[in-house]
């Protein structure tokens, strides 16, 4: 029985779904996911790799009407959050999303809760325009939007993979998380991380350490990758549609 672990090599048919680093899905925000914020280098980590793969990245975004179905004076069971045009719909400023980013509006209509990035939303078509074969999902949150939306990929037959280092929940009720993170992986999705990317390894600066004091230890090696991904990165150009849709 083999050991191998399986690699990731990203080409110009995949695609990486950045979901929901949204103000209010942080800390601070109307509608918090504990410790939000702290994937986000990751998630920067991996937008930097696709885009030099030349592969898709794409982003959503939750973008609620004040009416909301979902919420709470609707009868839903969330406070507002991510009310079209509001401070809290915006992206994190740290989320260096790529000029190019497609951003995709989910959740508009005021009668329809929609946690998938397919539900009511272009998605499907811009995947099959761009050609993409494999989608990679990272964001907030496991047990909502990532979930529903690895599901509806599933169903539509993509090739689908959960960034486990990218991507947490909100665990409303204990187990939620593990509950989504195994309906995912009985629909056919498969799990990453960042160390199963051998390509990312040679990118990342690894800091005091010399490249030839590493070139025999690759235990070490990803052991300084895992550290720089923690790093502050410098100043990128950041997505310049925030008012679309």
């Amino acid at each position: 029985m083999s050991c191998l672990k399986k690699t990731y090599n990203v080409t110009s048919t995949d695609a990486l779904l950045i979901t929901d680093i949204q103000k209010d899905f942080l800390p601070g925000g109307a509608l918090p996911v504990s410790g939000g914020d702290e994937i986000i280098p990751v998630l920067n980590e991996y937008i930097e790799n696709f885009e030099e793969a030349k592969a898709h990245v794409f982003a959503s975004r939750d973008w609620h009407p004040p009416n909301h179905i979902s919420f709470k004076a609707q009868g839903g069971r969330w406070p507002p959050h991510c009310v079209q045009g509001t401070s809290g719909a915006k992206f994190s400023p740290d989320l260096k999303l790529p000029v190019g980013v497609v951003v995709i509006s989910k959740a508009t209509n005021p009668e329809h809760e929609s946690y998938s990035v397919f539900d009511g939303t272009s998605f499907a078509h811009e995947l099959r325009t761009c050609g993409v074969k494999r989608l990679f999902v990272g964001g907030l949150a496991t047990d909502y939007c990532v979930l529903n939306t690895v599901l509806d990929a599933r169903k539509l037959g993509y090739e689908t993979v959960v960034l486990m280092d990218a991507t947490l929940g909100i665990n409303m009720e204990p187990g939620d998380v593990d509950r989504a993170i195994e309906a995912m992986l009985k629909a056919g999705a498969e799990q990453a991380t960042n160390d199963d990317f051998p390509d990312a390894v040679d990118k990342l600066p690894l800091g005091e350490a010399e490249p030839d004091e590493l070139e025999d230890k690759p235990s070490e090696r990803a052991d300084e990758k895992r550290k720089a991904r923690m790093r502050p990165r410098g100043s990128s150009k950041r997505v310049k549609t925030e008012n679309t849709k």
